[in-house]
């Protein structure tokens, strides 16, 4: 509950000065610091996602489904929700730099390139132990929301190019048992309030064109 008030009171002030320009950073980071404070362990729950997407402003739906693990689960289990589907990528360069790569659910990403379009070091993915201890979430439900739970920084997330097409996009939020949906625009300033400026560049493989 403690954590909860904390929250609340952060994020409102998150709102009088996320127009601010320079002020964002450092509003972001005064919330991390005020909400983990006492409880640095303890993730993020949904509700608390929730409150925080409400405090923004932005608008949300999510609807609950049996847990989905895979791109294939997914399609078969989740019904008609409209927007853009996600496959979300968590990886670690050879100098132990974290990236959340988030690309449309059909793109093809080759980690033996990708590395060269974002100027890192060659990926591998990042251990499920590693995925907890960061992002504060379990494999099969990984999700650029998550950076909320990560404090440090440490993560950069990369957006597809691509996939900032769609008007609307759907994530899990925090847990694999829901899809969330909001605004394309929405979660790009979610992920500037929470310190995660997104890098959005084209990450997926260009389809082969027939001769």
């Amino acid at each position: 509950m403690a954590t909860a008030v904390i929250l609340r009171d952060a994020l409102a002030t998150l709102v009088h000065t996320c127009n601010e320009g320079a002020r964002v950073e450092s509003a972001a980071k005064s919330i991390h610091n005020a909400i983990f404070t006492g409880a640095p362990s303890v993730p993020f729950t949904p509700d608390d996602l929730f409150a925080a997407l409400d405090k923004l402003g932005i608008a949300h739906a999510t609807v609950t489904h049996p847990p989905l693990f895979t791109v294939e689960q997914s399609q078969a289990l989740r019904g008609q929700i409209s927007g853009g589907h996600t496959k979300n990528l968590f990886l670690k360069d050879k100098k132990g730099a974290l990236f959340l790569v988030v690309a449309p659910e059909e793109a093809t990403i080759e980690l033996k390139s990708l590395h060269r379009k974002l100027e890192a070091g060659r990926f591998s993915f990042g251990s499920a132990d590693l995925l907890r201890e960061v992002l504060g979430v379990e494999p099969g439900s990984v999700t650029p929301l998550a950076a909320i739970n990560d404090a440090a920084r440490r993560v950069t997330v990369v957006l597809d190019a691509g996939l900032m097409t769609h008007d609307i996009l759907n994530f899990h939020p925090l847990v694999n048992t829901m899809t969330t949906s909001l605004a394309s625009a929405d979660l790009v300033r979610f992920l500037e309030a929470a310190g995660h400026p997104p890098r959005i560049v084209p990450v997926a493989a260009e389809a082969e064109t027939a001769p």
